[in-house]
C-alpha cells in the first residue's frame, strides 16, 4: 500500500511539472505595455517561487523512497527508477523557470533604465531650449553677450554617453520584440527634438561668436578713434594756447 501511495505521488508530481511547464515556459508572452511586462515579471517570481517550495515535498519523496527500498527492495528499486526520473525533470524544470525569471528581471531592467536616461537627457535639453530662449533679448552690451556665449557653450558641452546608453538600450528591446512600439515612439520624439534644438544652438553659438567679434572690433576701433581724438584736441588745445592763426596750422588741424 505504501508503494501504491508513492507511486500515486510521483505521478502526481510529473503532472504537476508538466502544467507548470506548460503554463510557465511553453506559453508566448508578448510585451506591448510597460503593465504587461511588469506583470510578466512578478508572475515569473511567483513561478519561481511556487517551483522551489516543492523542493520540500521532493525531498520527503525521495527519503520515503529511500526507507522503502531499505524495507522492500524490489518495489523500492522501481520507485527509485521513476524517482530518478522526476528528480532530473524537477532540476531542468527549476533550471529553466529561474532562467527566465532572471531574464524578464533583466529585461525591466533595461526598459526602467532606458526610462531614467531618456529622464536626465530631457532635463539637459530643457536646459539648453531655457539658454538658447535667454540668447534672444540680449542688450548690446559686450559682457552680456560674451556671459550668454558662455553659458551656452557649457551646455553644449555635455557628454554624449547617455545618448548612447538610450539607443543601446532601446535597441536591444526593440531587437527582442519588447515593448517595441512604444520605445520608437519615445525615441523618435527625443531623437527629433535633440536633433531640432542642438542645431538651433549650435546657430546662436555661431551667431554669438560672430556679433561677439563684431562688438569686439567696433569697441577697438572706437577706442582707436578715442585716442586719436584725444591726441587731436590736445593739439588743437596747445595751438589755441600759442594762439597759432588757423591758417598756419596743418591742413588736417584746419
Amino acid at each position: 500500500e505504501k508503494a501504491v501511495n508513492l507511486k500515486k505521488d510521483l505521478a502526481e508530481m510529473q503532472e504537476w511539472m508538466t502544467q507548470a511547464e506548460e503554463e510557465y515556459l511553453e506559453r508566448d508572452f508578448e510585451y506591448k505595455s510597460p503593465e504587461e511586462l511588469e506583470n510578466a515579471v512578478e508572475e515569473m517570481k511567483r513561478a519561481k517561487e511556487d517551483v522551489l517550495q516543492k523542493e520540500v515535498r521532493v525531498k520527503i519523496l525521495k527519503d520515503n523512497i529511500k526507507m522503502l527500498a531499505t524495507k522492500v527492495p524490489s518495489s523500492g528499486q522501481d520507485l527509485a527508477t521513476e524517482l530518478n526520473v522526476v528528480l532530473e525533470n524537477y532540476q531542468l524544470l527549476c533550471n529553466r523557470i529561474r532562467g527566465k525569471c532572471h531574464t524578464l528581471e533583466e529585461v525591466w531592467s533595461c526598459w526602467i533604465e532606458l526610462l531614467q536616461y531618456l529622464d536626465l537627457e530631457t532635463a539637459w535639453l530643457n536646459n539648453l531650449e531655457e539658454r538658447v530662449q535667454m540668447t534672444g533679448n540680449l542688450p548690446d552690451k559686450l559682457d552680456a553677450v560674451n556671459d550668454a556665449l558662455e553659458s551656452l557653450e557649457s551646455v553644449l558641452r555635455h557628454p554624449a554617453d547617455n545618448r548612447t546608453q538610450i539607443r543601446e538600450l532601446g535597441q536591444t528591446l526593440i531587437d527582442g520584440g519588447i515593448l517595441d512600439d512604444i520605445i520608437s515612439e519615445k525615441l523618435e520624439a527625443f531623437n527629433a527634438r535633440y536633433e531640432e534644438l542642438s542645431h538651433l544652438a549650435v546657430s546662436r553659438q555661431i551667431a554669438l561668436e560672430q556679433q561677439l567679434q563684431t562688438m569686439r572690433e567696433t569697441d577697438h576701433m572706437l577706442q582707436v578713434l578715442q585716442e586719436s581724438l584725444g591726441d587731436l584736441d590736445r593739439q588743437l588745445t596747445s595751438y589755441l594756447t600759442d594762439r597759432i592763426d588757423a591758417f598756419q596750422m596743418p591742413q588736417e588741424a584746419q
